[in-house]
């Protein structure tokens, strides 16, 4: 199957010859058709699965096709949950809206809320947003949705992880034109809060699962290493960056501080390293993934607000210095390599604190992780055996209970046989009663 045979507008197809590949991924032949029958739509795919466009395409196609609801309104919302994923989807929108008269903008936290404003006052046709800034400008009555043709949540399992759930139903209620199309995108369908929101938002939808999103990519191979501490997982690196051939490398901390401590001894070693965080303005934020897309630097240290949303071919490796406190976050993690058909490696340092979140991702994964060595790295730690747990009373005399009791042998008591006295056969001998004497009379009593 190809774009052509998915029934779309020629212009969208022209448009599409800005990417390099012409076949549609599975989600995208699944969802789009269905999609543009004006249906609500409840999918899941893995990352790297080209869901983007699985939802922008007939998004637009529809816009072109139909009158719009509203004059003013805006007919498409993206809602996603990070910063940095939306510049990546909104980048994609732009690259499908070359050559028509539709205006798209971004909104999101971080940057000048009236500059927004103003934006939101030339009336674009479409927005891609994170739910924060958007119920923001809702509750500031500086936009409307009353028009709204189509509805998108991308990343629907993050941004309720994230605590966004309020700002979602606040945009659904603002969102009330009943022909509304909702399209709800997850990395996984077995979340209970996507669930709840999906029964509120969405009408009879169609579910769509492609592949697992509990899985890594094939084209990415996966190695953990084994640290005893902090020493040990910086010694390590050092020796994976020199042994390694790499083009860019992501490295996921755990904390702010870990981002700059790290950037910091990296830059020392002169490896053209540079730190995101989310404590960052959202121009320094923008700088900086600028300067990296553009190889400016090598390596990127940062925490998992660059985990989903950043695409960027020449990502060979990704290390876990840390690993996630989400399980989720780890496929995310190791997904900024191998992409688009590109091989990747994703390399984990487990630490003693690390140990419980690596039996979270192989439960995850189900699968068995197994560890590399480096020569002359070799660690003390070689994991944590799972803690017995206690017996209670109750499993205890369900065990006793379960063992076979011997039986008590009860000895009977030994009749005592009466037709014998002294060995000697009563029957063989006379009884004679004796007769008892007569009481003895003291006279001198009387």
């Amino acid at each position: 199957m190809q774009f052509k045979d998915l029934g779309l507008d020629n212009r969208l197809l022209k448009n599409l010859m800005h990417y390099d590949f012409k076949t549609p991924t599975e989600i995208q032949q699944q969802a789009i058709p269905y999609s543009m029958l004006g249906k609500d739509l409840l999918a899941s795919s893995k990352t790297g699965s080209g869901k983007t466009l699985a939802f922008l395409l007939p998004m637009l196609h529809k816009s072109l096709k139909s009158k719009a609801f509203s004059a003013r309104d805006p007919r498409g919302v993206i809602l996603v949950p990070t910063r940095e994923l939306a510049k990546q989807v909104y980048s994609e929108l732009r690259t499908m809206l070359a050559g028509f008269s539709y205006t798209a903008t971004l909104i999101s936290g971080g940057e000048n809320f009236n500059d927004q404003v103003k934006a939101l006052r030339r009336y674009p046709r479409f927005i891609v947003a994170t739910p924060g800034r958007l119920a923001d400008h809702l509750d500031h009555r500086s936009l409307f949705l009353d028009g709204l043709e189509t509805l998108v949540l991308d990343e629907a399992d993050r941004m309720l992880d994230l605590g966004f759930a309020p700002q979602l139903r606040r945009i659904h209620r603002a969102a009330k034109h009943r022909r509304r199309q909702t399209l709800c995108f997850s990395a996984t369908l077995d979340h209970d809060q996507v669930n709840d929101i999906a029964s509120e938002m969405l009408n009879a939808p169609k579910s769509i699962s492609v592949g697992t999103s509990n899985s890594v990519d094939k084209d990415i191979t996966q190695r953990f290493y084994l640290c005893d501490h902090l020493d040990h997982k910086e010694a390590l690196l050092d020796r994976i960056l020199e042994q390694e051939d790499y083009r860019q490398v992501i490295i996921f901390t755990a904390t702010r501080n870990d981002t700059e401590r790290l950037t910091d001894k990296l830059n020392e070693r002169k490896l053209k390293a540079i730190a995101l965080s989310g404590n960052l303005t959202q121009t320094q934020r923008n700088t900086i993934m600028s300067q990296f897309e553009r190889a400016v630097f090598k390596i990127l240290v940062t925490t998992d607000v660059a985990s989903r949303g950043l695409d960027i071919s020449n990502v060979t490796h990704v290390i876990n210095f840390d690993m996630p406190k989400h399980t989720e976050e780890y496929v995310h993690r190791v997904g900024r390599t191998g992409r688009a058909g590109n091989t990747g490696d994703a390399i984990s340092f487990v630490g003693p604190k690390d140990w419980e979140s690596l039996k979270r991702v192989e439960r995850y994964l189900q699968q068995e992780m197994s560890f590399s060595v480096l020569e002359g790295l070799q660690g003390k730690f070689k994991g944590i055996k799972p803690a017995k747990k206690p017996v209670s009373k109750t499993q205890a005399g369900h065990a006793g209970a379960q063992k076979a009791k011997p039986k008590k042998v009860t000895k009977k008591p030994v009749k005592r046989d009466k037709s014998f006295y002294n060995n000697v056969d009563v029957g063989d001998n006379v009884f004679i009663p004796k007769k008892k004497k007569a009481p003895v009379i003291d006279d001198d009593n009387e």
